[in-house]
């Protein structure tokens, strides 16, 4: 009987080691591709668009917009990035935290379905960049 007690015991809290654990995602999504397109001496509108709504906006300071995003893998790495920008005469003025951030393995070791969702997608664009007719499809006058 405490053979049987013991065995489930012991099962009982090793299925607890084998939950998944959700990836978090908090704040802004803040890409490098984003950041690449802002340019100095853009309009808050044109930031706005490219980056979407700023997470700390001061009512005090209305010439800083900060950026924060916050993402923690399945596996516990945590990735954290903030991006401040200073607006003079509604034009982007400087920008703090756009440079690339060191490698971190939480963002640099994407899903592997998504990586095989994107290389399909780029060689379908390549296929159809290499093709003479250029919306990828071909019209042929019908029998008579």
């Amino acid at each position: 009987m405490r053979f049987l007690l013991l065995v489930s015991a012991a099962l009982a809290l090793s299925a607890c080691s084998i939950i998944y654990k959700l990836p978090t995602r908090q704040g802004n999504v803040i890409e490098q591709k984003q950041l690449d397109q802002l340019k100095l001496g853009m309009t808050h509108e044109q930031v706005h668009y490219v980056m979407g709504t700023p997470i700390a906006a001061s009512a005090f300071r209305p010439d800083r917009w900060d950026y924060v995003g916050y993402y923690k893998s399945p596996r516990g790495e945590v990735t954290e990035r903030v991006v401040s920008l200073y607006f003079t005469d509604d034009a982007l003025a400087r920008m703090d935290g756009i440079a690339a951030q060191g490698t971190t393995k939480a963002i640099d070791n994407p899903d592997v379905s998504t990586v095989l969702a994107d290389e399909k997608k780029d060689a379908n664009d390549e296929s159809r960049a290499e093709s003479a007719h250029p919306s990828g499809v071909v019209l042929t006058p019908p029998n008579q």
